[in-house]
């Protein structure tokens, strides 16, 4: 008889996600924010061209807390996808394939990301 009362294959709970999965994740979702984020660039561009009543509304909005933080939120995405994507142009000459170097160059693109974002907002 079969035992049937446990999974044909492990899940995805049973797992350690390796830092190569969550990246990779990570930059393609960070793609799809920074995507959003240019259409609410557009907008507030637009805004400028509508008059200043449009203007203010829409400064208003991205000075509340909730605008502050999608400011943060789509300039960390900016900073991670541009890391990231110097890390495969890296990757793209051939070298830095090996499992330490694969490691070591992500953690080094999420805390490049960390410290371009805060050094930005910094500045700014």
């Amino acid at each position: 008889m079969v035992n049937r009362s446990r999974p044909l294959s492990p899940h995805l709970t049973i797992y350690r996600w390796p830092i190569t999965m969550i990246l990779s994740i990570m930059h393609r979702a960070t793609g799809i924010a920074l995507s959003f984020g240019f259409v609410i660039f557009t907008i507030w561009i637009g805004s400028i061209s509508m008059g200043s009543s449009s203007y203010e509304l829409s400064f208003l909005f991205l000075d509340s807390a909730i605008g502050q933080a999608l400011l943060w939120l789509w300039s960390f995405a900016f900073f991670f996808h541009l890391c990231n994507g110097i890390r495969h142009l890296y990757w793209d000459t051939g070298r830095g394939f090996s499992k330490n170097s694969v490691e070591c160059s992500a953690y080094t693109a999420i805390i490049f990301s960390v410290v371009f974002t805060i050094t930005f907002w910094w500045i700014v």
